[in-house]
């Protein structure tokens, strides 16, 4: 089996754990439920999951508990792709290839939706401590899910990027921007993983260090693709940041210089997972293909 199609497998197995963690849609509440689900199931590159277990397994690890976080992480990035697609952020209309679910179900329920998914990841992650025999490792996994998910992590990017947005961004506060907002729950993923796993905590500062190596490629070649790929392709509209006047690497430094960063990054990202004592093939060349990817 190729790599593509381990991908493929890998990703069915997740969107099936997933689907196991969603709720119900039942109940007077059922409304948001279906809006919960409905942005959780879009679709989607399942990325962070994937980076989660396949760290978990290069520290030789293949349990249950990792499962919960997985889902949770998921439902978090979920909840932030609600919330960026709103009037008030980007009004974006389409993502991947769907309807955003504000355009679906109302601004309000999609607020809701966004909210209630941050919430319930939490709930779901905490089911790992009826999965897991060592109870005080995934309490050290909900705090790093709780940190870089907030006010130091993801939400805190996302801040300074609604304040500058229409504004000229000074090359370190994109760095900021993007380190927070896209690497930090890469991070998260990556160090749950990690921890989970039974690294030391050496071991697990290489691993936060590579994920947010690999956060930071990822958000560059978001842009380069935002002015080089076709809605078709991405399933989103393209040109959104320049629609929004927003400065992003490519605007900032140009495209070939972007293009040079992602490799950089991708490159570093390698090197310093090789300089484990342990190795996962798949997951090397999980990171290799940021710098090719086309989506």
């Amino acid at each position: 089996m190729n790599f593509n199609e381990e991908m493929k497998e890998k990703v069915k197995d997740i969107e099936r754990m997933i689907c196991a963690y969603l709720p119900e849609e039942k109940g007077f509440q059922k409304t948001i439920l279906k809006a919960m689900n409905y942005s959780v199931l879009a679709g989607g590159k399942r990325l962070r999951p994937l980076l989660m277990q396949e760290t978990f397994r290069l520290f030789g690890r293949k349990g249950d508990e990792i499962a919960p976080f997985m889902a949770a992480i998921e439902m978090i990035h979920t909840s932030s792709l609600v919330h960026d697609d709103l009037p008030a952020m980007d009004a974006d209309e389409y993502r991947r290839g769907r309807k955003t679910t504000w355009v679906v179900y109302g601004e309000d329920m999609a607020i809701l939706a966004g909210d209630a998914l941050m919430i319930y990841a939490f709930e779901t992650a905490s089911k790992a401590f009826g999965q897991t025999d060592r109870p005080d490792l995934a309490g050290r996994c909900i705090g790093i899910l709780a940190e870089k998910t907030g006010i130091y992590g993801m939400i805190g990017g996302q801040t300074v990027d609604v304040e500058m947005t229409g504004e000229p961004v000074p090359a370190d506060k994109l760095d900021f921007i993007y380190r927070l907002k896209t690497g930090a729950l890469l991070e998260a993923s990556m160090m749950i993983g990690a921890v989970l796993g039974g690294a030391s905590l050496e071991e697990v500062k290489m691993i936060e260090q590579v994920a947010s190596d690999v956060g930071l490629a990822f958000q560059i070649q978001d842009d380069i693709l935002d002015v080089t790929s076709s809605k078709e392709v991405l399933g989103k509209p393209v040109l959104s940041d320049e629609k929004n006047n927003k400065t992003t690497y490519v605007t900032l430094e140009g495209l070939d210089k972007a293009r040079g960063q992602v490799e950089f990054y991708s490159k570093r990202a390698v090197d310093t997972l090789n300089g484990l004592s342990r190795k996962n093939e798949f997951l090397n060349q999980l990171i290799l293909t940021l710098i090719t990817r086309e989506k």
